[in-house]
Parts: C-alpha cells; sequence; structure tokens
C-alpha cells in the first residue's frame, strides 16, 4: 500500500550526480521489488536465466549499481528483517491483490492483450525463495555492503541518516520520513525514462529528495504528529486507515486538535485500533545498530563468473558494462590524483 504523503511532504527535484561521495541507505526490499516490477519482456514475463530462475532483480542489481559507483555514490543495501505483526493484514492484502493480478494476466494473454498482461504481471511480483541471498551475493562481488535490519529495513535505514553514517535513505515509501530519516531520497533505484501504462507516451522520472525537517516546518507538526496524520491516513499497520479521511483531511484534524486522542468523530474507529503499538513502531522502532560501513574492492572477475557462467547473462554485455565502470573510476582516480 505505502504511506500516502505525496501532497504533504516538501519534495525537490535532484539528479543522481547529486549524491556523489555520499553514502546512500536504500531500502533494499523495496528496491529488489521495483526491478522484479518493471524489468520484464514485452510479455510481462520477468527475465530469466537457462535454467528457468528469475534473473531481473540481479539486471536491476547489476545495471544500477555500476551506474551508483561510476558516479560515486557509495550504497548501503538495508534488507527487512521480522515484520511487526500489526503488518499481517496489509500483508495478506497484498497476496490477495497479487492472486487477483495473476486471474486477470492470464485472461489478457489468452486474449491476446500484451499491454493489459504486462500491467497485471507487475502486480503479480513478489520475492521469491533465494532471490534475497541472490542479491546479497551480488551486491559481494561489487564490495557493496548489505545491513540486516532486526524489523522493517526502512527504520534502520532512517537510523543510520540520524547517526551520520547515511548521507539520506532512498526508497520509494514514505514511512522513512515517520521513522525519522533526516533526509528521503525518492526514485532512486528507478530513476530514467518510463513509458506510460496504456499508452505510447514516455515520461522522465527524476529522483526528488525530501528533507523531513523541512517539511515539518511548512507543514508547522511535530514529527510525533506527522505520524499521527499518518496513522490517519493509512499505514502498513493499519492500512484501511480512517473513514473519509484523506492526508490533507488528516493534516486539518491533526493541526485542529494536535493528536488522535482528541479528534472527536475518529474514536469509536480509534478504539479498534491499536494506534499507541503504530506509534511506537515509528517513534521508536527496532534499529540495526551499526559501527561502521565498511566498502570493499570490486570484483570483477567473480561478478563474470557469477552472472555469466552461472546466470546465463550476455558476456558481451556484461563486459562492456563493467568496463564503462573500470573507465569511470580511472576517470574519477585520475581527477582526485590531479588535486595533489
Amino acid at each position: 500500500m505505502g504511506l500516502n504523503l505525496k501532497d504533504l511532504v516538501v519534495r525537490e527535484k535532484t539528479t543522481l550526480e547529486a549524491f556523489s561521495t555520499k553514502i546512500i541507505a536504500i531500502d533494499a526490499y523495496n528496491a529488489i521489488y521495483q526491478f522484479l516490477a518493471s524489468i520484464r519482456g514485452p510479455d510481462g514475463l520477468q527475465l530469466s536465466d537457462a535454467e528457468g530462475r528469475i534473473t531481473s532483480h540481479l539486471s536491476g542489481l547489476l545495471y544500477r549499481n555500476v551506474n551508483f559507483l561510476s558516479l560515486g555514490i557509495k550504497p548501503v543495501y538495508v534488507f527487512d528483517g521480522k515484520p511487526p505483526s500489526l503488518k499481517t493484514a496489509e500483508i495478506e492484502r497484498r497476496k490477495q491483490i497479487k492472486k487477483d493480478a495473476t486471474v486477470k494476466y492470464e485472461k489478457a494473454i489468452s486474449e491476446g492483450n500484451i499491454e493489459d498482461a504486462r500491467k497485471y504481471a507487475q502486480q503479480t511480483t513478489s520475492m521469491k525463495d533465494g532471490m534475497v541471498k541472490e542479491s546479497k551475493q551480488l551486491l559481494t562481488c561489487f564490495g557493496i555492503p548489505y545491513i540486516e535490519a532486526p524489523s522493517e529495513g526502512e527504520a534502520t535505514a532512517a537510523h543510520l541518516t540520524n547517526t551520520g553514517q547515511a548521507y539520506a535513505s532512498a526508497s520509494q515509501d514514505f514511512d522513512s520520513i515517520l521513522c525519522g530519516a533526516k533526509k528521503l531520497v525518492r526514485n532512486f533505484t528507478n530513476s530514467g525514462r518510463r513509458k506510460i501504462p496504456n499508452k505510447n507516451t514516455y515520461i522522465d522520472i527524476v529522483p526528488e529528495i525530501i528533507e523531513t525537517q523541512k517539511t515539518l516546518d511548512a507543514l508547522e507538526l511535530t514529527r510525533e504528529q506527522l505520524v499521527d496524520v499518518g496513522i490517519l491516513i493509512g499505514t502498513d499497520f493499519n492500512p484501511n486507515g480512517f473513514e473519509r479521511i484523506g492526508p490533507k483531511t488528516a493534516l486539518k484534524m491533526i493541526k485542529q486538535h494536535s493528536r488522535l486522542e482528541d479528534i472527536p468523530q475518529i474514536q469509536e474507529q480509534l478504539q479498534e485500533l491499536d494506534f499507541q503499538q503504530i506509534r511506537k513502531i515509528f517513534l521508536n522502532p527496532e534499529v540495526a545498530e551499526v559501527d561502521e560501513i565498511i566498502f570493499d574492492k570490486i570484483d570483477y572477475d567473480a561478478i563474470t563468473d557469477y552472472l555469466i557462467k552461472e546466470r546465463s547473462f550476455s558476456e558481451d554485455r556484461i563486459q562492456s558494462t563493467l568496463n564503462r565502470l573500470k573507465k569511470a573510476l580511472e576517470k574519477k582516480s585520475q581527477n582526485l590524483d590531479q588535486w595533489f
């Protein structure tokens, strides 16, 4: 579902180049789902290797991280741990959406409607067994660190921005803001030219940065109050939100009454919700404490062995992609040497 704060937060367009030399904590599951949903063939099916194993996530990680490293960006991926029990309803809701989409996909294929088939195929996206392990293996080959969060990955990513170990967290979801991230970057792992569904039109998706304090100042709210706004709208822990309350109405209510407990018209619904626990998930989340984020050297041989020999990637494409990375890093090294 995702938290709908789009119309409330202060968003500023930026570029990937603006994050050169900076450590960015990426919500790993969020990024991998994007790759699995978007990197597909014309019929909507995901890419696969010679043995039929899905490779869309590996393709996304390969090309996106080559781009990051070429620009001098330092990505660190944060993987989810055990989800909070309150997320069960949202997890079940997502499973049902995938089931419904699978039926619609098969119908579209049988009718020869490729455009609809691709759209519904994206909605069936799920993380299969082994994909997380495969992703971590490729990241290790690149020397890119990853972190295991005890619970929600975006909470640990947000925490890294507050300890100063990361410049920003990166995710499509706005939950990082409620978790206290100093800065959130959206469209970080999916920027570029994209086709609009059902239209022969393309748009350029560019990264945008959201500074939490700027948003709080603009809305004249505290972080605690913004969490209450989120609960009114609907979060992963109360996916239905409150009846007939959207972002603007939620903001108006909190600005008028300050907190959920003091809003008269929602008290009946509020009694059925463990809102205090939802507040705790955002305001005092379980996070991983990281002593140091260490980036290792890129193991080009390990990358080629894994992707070409084990996963059937095109040797020409892999070699040309890695050569592009080598040239970019050599150029940066030469430019740096000029200063000494």
